[in-house]
């Protein structure tokens, strides 16, 4: 889920086609569910690149691209580190799976971006109540034909009903499942001639993920009956995102991504299955942001500030 080029790509033009919306005021006004519009954290630079909202547990839970270790964030924005392993380098998607306990997180290597490395590819799964490590997956080792010059970033993870966990990375271009006895494969590999490095990710309970980077979407059956070459299909979107990074469906049903270098949150609804898909609403943003969360009805985008020195916070934003 983060922007591969220096930890960040530049901003790019706003689209002409995507309705004009305005930011959400940054006030101390409560949202719906007691939680203030932003939340500031109380120091800067350990990078929250991935955000999730404990449901049960009323909290909100940010990763660490400098520091790896997961936090509790606050409403008075102080940090309280939930999650503290060794192993962790960098904390990118992170995805809480309810119905099991578990919290999954996305453990890479930013130092890529430096030109440091071939990175790190594993999977994190800890008890939700107490942070305590349940499994760390190789998820890299999985890769037959790794050479020493592969560059891997694990970046965004996901889950089914069944507890099949998921996981994108965005430099080797491929999906990998890691199922219930935490044994790792590769599920797909996106061909380099179609130049989309997947990034954010969802699972559909019809059987099938939502893959999300660049400008374009993706649906990736689970299907393994059929020939592995055709797993997966561009989904035909009305208009084009710019900067495709985290995504969550909407308690509603449509699905949220956000676009980073447009600063717009954009949602998305499909008639046919995601065969296709149409731009139903947006909500602006000032700051860059990179994933989403959802909280009741509402939605919430994180702003690590990898640009400047500024305080990282989370914020209500106001699809229009």
């Amino acid at each position: 889920m983060i922007v591969c080029c220096g930890l960040v790509a530049s901003c790019a033009e706003e689209s002409e086609t995507l309705p004009k919306v305005s930011a959400v005021p940054t006030t101390a006004i409560q949202s719906a569910g007691g939680w203030p519009d932003v939340i500031v954290a109380e120091r800067n630079k350990f990078l929250p690149e991935g955000v999730e909202y404990d449901q049960q547990g009323a909290r909100f839970l940010v990763g660490s691209l400098r520091e790896g270790s997961v936090y509790l964030l606050e409403r008075d924005g102080s940090l309280t580190p939930f999650v503290e392993d060794s192993e962790l380098v960098s904390s990118v998607g992170i995805e809480i799976d309810q119905q099991r306990g578990r919290l999954l997180v996305a453990n890479s290597d930013s130092s890529i971006f430096g030109g440091s490395g071939t990175g790190q590819a594993k999977l994190g799964v800890f008890d939700l109540k107490t942070g305590t490590r349940l499994a760390m997956v190789d998820l890299a080792a999985s890769l037959e034909d790794r050479t020493a010059e592969t560059v891997v970033f694990a970046n965004d993870v996901t889950v089914d009903d069944r507890g099949t966990i998921y996981v994108s990375d965005t430099r080797a271009r491929v999906i990998y499942r890691v199922d219930q006895d935490y044994k790792a494969s590769v599920f797909h590999r996106f061909a380099k001639t179609t130049d989309f490095a997947p990034n954010g990710l969802v699972y559909h309970p019809s059987g099938f993920l939502l893959i999300a980077g660049g400008e374009d979407l993706y649906k990736l059956s689970l299907d393994e009956a059929g020939d592995a070459s055709n797993r997966a299909s561009r989904v035909q979107i009305s208009e084009a995102i710019s900067g495709a990074d985290g995504i969550v469906w909407r308690s509603d049903g449509e699905l949220a991504i956000v676009a980073n270098r447009i600063n717009r949150v954009v949602v998305l609804e499909s008639n046919d299955d995601w065969t296709s898909a149409s731009l139903v609403g947006a909500a602006a943003y000032e700051v860059m942001a990179t994933t989403v969360a959802v909280v009741g009805d509402e939605l919430y985008v994180v702003h690590p500030h990898f640009r400047d020195d500024g305080l990282p916070s989370v914020e209500r934003v106001e699809v229009r």
